[in-house]
């Protein structure tokens, strides 16, 4: 049966295959990722993974086995998203490193042919060092905090900021591989 990844993530690819896992990749498109208060950092993550799921769904005319995530950093029971540009970049950054932990939680939504949905979600408490203000304007000029939540990726340069982690390192990448195994394992995905 077809495996589908509802993300254009190039580090959910890369995940996957490490797993020895080739899916095709449909990207979700258009959808409102507006958060909506009262709801919580991981409510709203779940919401968006099945959206992504079941909008790419509508799309694929054969029958498949989809995979749809979103990753979320959230501080102090807020998500912050992904930086609009440098300074809203440099802002959330200056903010993560102050010394106060904060999350990242990754939900993954499974769907079945029948569309039976089945969604996980796993959070990771990361903490970072204090990053003088010449060291994070080194980091932003390389551009890499573009595209990422929280504004940085813990694989690349960011690396360095981080002191500990509490819980799964590839949540923290974008996809919590070992969970994501154990939930295709169980729609028969792989064995």
């Amino acid at each position: 049966m077809r495996f589908v990844l509802a993300s254009g993530s190039p580090r959910r690819a890369q995940l996957l295959a490490s797993a020895g896992l080739t899916p095709s990749i449909v990207p979700a498109r258009d959808l409102d990722e507006s958060w909506r208060p009262p709801e919580s950092p991981v409510a709203y993550t779940r919401r968006l993974a099945e959206e992504k799921g079941v909008a790419v769904a509508a799309t694929v005319d054969e029958p498949a086995v989809l995979l749809a995530a979103d990753t979320t950093v959230w501080f102090q029971d807020e998500p912050i998203g992904k930086p609009r540009d440098r300074a809203h970049a440099h802002a959330m950054l200056s903010q993560l490193t102050a010394g106060t932990p904060h999350r990242v939680t990754t939900a993954c939504a499974v769907l079945a042919p029948d569309r039976k949905t089945a969604v996980i979600d796993v959070t990771t408490t990361v903490s970072m060092r204090r990053v003088p203000p010449a060291e994070l304007q080194r980091y932003l000029d390389g551009e890499e905090w573009t595209d990422k939540a929280g504004g940085y990726a813990i694989q690349g340069g960011a690396a360095s900021f981080v002191t500990r982690i509490d819980g799964s390192y590839t949540n923290v990448v974008g996809l919590p591989l070992a969970e994501v195994i154990e939930l295709l394992a169980a729609r028969g995905i792989v064995g």
